[in-house]
């Protein structure tokens, strides 16, 4: 990865004229989406990520700096990096390589997908270190019912030779357990990474409160596949229909956030 770049004294308080609108636009949805997810404490200090594909032929995506918590994290603190890992505007922050690793597998094959949320939560972890992965126990975890992929862990993602084997066993699904270690989305838009994301975690957090309940009932076969196919008339379009209220959440943030 190279060097950071230093910015110059005109450089270090970027605004919105120094982006295109729809850069600025991704910048203003990415940083409420790292907002949102600070509100509902999918976070684990700086360490996880969201990333988003920056519009335009060069491949670029934005990511959080390493160091900023997720709730201070503004529009244009968010670094703009290609695919191999560069910096590649000036900017006084440092990025994770593990979260490039496993962004970059996904930003550089999957054409389709604008924003991926990668998160560790308590739940999640725990669910990702059982056999039986995501179980078909609650509404909301039958929304990805056989549409949860699933990748082996291999350590801290600091092995590019890694970036192959995760985006191929993504494949074309939208959520992925990486096992012993958290959960991923990979969404259209932002709006779209940020629910499935939510509601992933939340089947969850219901799984792991569930066996501690005791024996568990698992519907049908044939009705968790109908549930799942409900859910996907319901919510397959690209617009998160959720997303406007939950900016509300964080409305009292948004002079902070988008700047």
């Amino acid at each position: 990865m190279k060097a950071t770049i230093e910015p110059t004294a005109a450089e270090a308080a970027p605004s919105p004229i120094r982006y295109t609108p729809e850069e600025w636009d991704m910048r203003v949805q990415l940083a409420a989406c790292y907002r949102l997810a600070a509100y509902h404490d999918i976070t684990d200090f700086f360490y996880t990520h969201i990333t988003a594909r920056v519009p335009g032929p060069e491949h670029h995506f934005l990511i959080n700096p390493m160091g900023p918590f997720f709730h201070e994290i503004t529009a244009s603190s968010l670094v703009k990096i290609d695919l191999d890992g560069n910096i590649v505007e000036a900017t006084h922050h440092r990025v994770n390589q593990a979260g490039f690793i496993i962004h970059s597998a996904i930003h550089g094959t999957r054409n389709d997908v604008a924003c991926v949320f990668h998160a560790h939560t308590f739940a999640g972890a725990a669910v990702s270190a059982q056999k039986g992965g995501l179980l078909p126990i609650s509404q909301y975890a039958l929304q990805f019912y056989n549409r949860v992929a699933y990748h082996d862990y291999e350590g801290l993602a600091f092995d590019r030779a890694e970036c192959e084997r995760l985006a191929g066993d993504l494949g074309d699904k939208r959520t992925m357990i990486m096992r012993n270690h958290g959960l991923l989305t990979a969404g259209r838009n932002v709006p779209e990474a940020f629910m499935l994301m939510y509601n992933l975690v939340k089947a969850c957090e219901v799984q792991i409160k569930a066996q501690a309940g005791g024996e568990l009932h698992i519907p049908p076969p044939e009705i968790c596949e109908h549930t799942a196919q409900q859910f996907e008339n319901m919510y397959g379009r690209e617009e998160a229909q959720e997303w406007p209220a939950a900016l509300h959440l964080i409305e009292d943030q948004r002079d902070d956030y988008a700047r």
